[in-house]
């Protein structure tokens, strides 16, 4: 269950749950919803942008887009993962680059937009460098929790009735690949480096008319193709322990463990990827304490789990956005 910390109070916690579920959401709508003014709305918003790194921003769905997601594991000779790090995460086609294990590994999202794009960070950059120790790569099959579905809601900041009048319309579910034509990369550009844009200033910054990029941007949203997400601080919300965990589970219990995993209020993202290992998770919880519960009890007692293996997460140097803002 999230508290309330010194810095944040309830309502600031609502107002990240609302953001979640609607991050284009008016003011005035959240406003209504949390039963405050749109000024109270905006006043925590800003708030939030500024001391617990809040940030907003489009996101391209790369199941929903047919491309394939890879993580890569990447051990460091020593005092070369920052460096290595720092470099991933100023690359537009990285996301989630962390430095974990004592500080001599490095993980990372791709999000290549071709294969061209895979093949030239791993084979083109990373086998050449000579820092590394050994790369591995993990292939996402299936995602079980993340993405487009948010962490926070899982504590339930917001009743049922108030997440409901926040939801909108589910994106479409038609089977196949979905595409962004490249007319709207400028649109999808502008949505990447803030989430919520106005429509005067998309339309500013694409020469479109108001009602084309409102049209523009619905239609992005119910294809699927973009979503819009949020990043913060959990640790200025009392979670200051994440680790990533690589867990084999015996294949037939894949998908029940997946599921169930899925279920946990510790786990912010799940996915079936390909390896020795095969589950990949980030977990979050307030301290060591929670961490060895969750890996002893609810994780560790799941039928089917023979093996996890667990790395803190000891500095993000990317999210969604790069650079992570400063606290």
């Amino acid at each position: 269950m999230l508290v309330e910390s010194e810095a944040f109070d309830e309502l600031d916690l609502k107002l990240l749950h609302a953001l979640e579920i609607d991050g284009r959401a008016p003011f005035s709508r959240v406003a209504g919803v949390l039963g405050v003014s749109d000024q109270t709305v905006a006043r925590r918003f800003r708030r939030l942008r500024a001391e617990a790194g809040l940030r907003v921003v489009g996101v391209r769905d790369s199941a929903r887009l047919g491309r394939d997601q890879w993580m890569l594991r990447l051990r460091c000779a020593p005092d070369s993962a920052e460096a290595i790090a720092a470099a991933l995460a100023r690359r537009p086609d990285t996301a989630w680059v962390h430095l974990t294990s004592a500080g001599t590994e490095v993980v990372c999202m791709t999000l290549p937009r071709t294969p061209g794009d895979y093949d030239d960070l791993l084979f083109g950059k990373l086998l050449r460098t000579r820092e590394l120790v050994e790369v591995t790569a993990h292939q996402l099959l299936r995602n079980f929790y993340g993405g487009r579905t948010g962490w926070i809601g899982k504590h339930r900041p917001l009743t049922d009735e108030q997440a409901a009048a926040l939801r909108p319309a589910e994106p479409s579910t038609a089977p196949g690949p979905v595409s962004i034509a490249p007319d709207d990369e400028p649109l999808v550009a502008a949505l990447k480096a803030d989430g919520r844009v106005t429509y005067p200033e998309l339309q500013r910054l694409t020469g479109r008319s108001e009602s084309a990029v409102k049209r523009r941007v619905a239609a992005l949203l119910a294809s699927g193709a973009l979503y819009i997400d949020t990043e913060y601080d959990t640790a200025r919300f009392g979670f200051g322990t994440a680790a990533m965990l690589w867990v084999t589970v015996a294949p037939g219990a894949l998908d029940e463990v997946g599921r169930a995993m899925a279920g946990h209020p510790e786990i912010a993202h799940a996915s079936a990827v390909t390896g020795s290992a095969n589950l990949m998770a980030t977990v979050i919880t307030r301290g060591t304490a929670e961490l060895y519960t969750y890996l002893s009890g609810t994780l560790g007692l799941l039928d089917g789990v023979r093996h996890i293996e667990s790395a803190p997460l000891l500095r993000r140097f990317k999210e969604l956005t790069y650079p992570r803002p400063p606290r």
